[in-house]
């Protein structure tokens, strides 16, 4: 997200909207990428990344850095929206993996069940 970040900040002139835009993918790609085993985990990534990847596109204010972190805070209040959408995204799609995942588990142990008794 870093790395996408300094790339809206160069081509689109710190747009944060286009960052937001950008963002959604990216979350449909974490939840679809991420281990078995680290599934629960990807809701909470997501969050951070869209932190740190704002730090580019963030307004600079006065250029300090106390600008830096006006600018920081300023943009996850008015961003949130494209941050609570791609966790709500990330969220759905990491339990729908989880479910399908504990469904295909509870298959094999019966079918290993049945076999056992025959």
């Amino acid at each position: 997200m870093l790395a996408l970040g300094f790339l809206v900040a160069l081509l689109f002139g710190m747009s944060q909207t286009v960052y937001g835009v950008l963002f959604l993918p990216v979350c449909v790609l974490t939840a679809l990428w991420v281990r078995e085993g680290d599934l629960l985990i990807a809701p909470v990534v997501v969050p951070v990344s869209f932190a740190l990847g704002l730090v580019p596109v963030a307004d600079e204010g006065d250029g300090g850095t106390a600008g830096r972190l006006m600018g920081m805070v300023t943009g996850l209040a008015t961003q949130a929206g494209w941050l609570y959408g791609g966790t709500l995204i990330a969220c759905a799609i990491v339990l729908g993996r989880r479910v399908r995942l504990i469904r295909t588990a509870n298959r094999r142990a019966a079918a290993a069940r049945s076999r056992a008794r025959a």
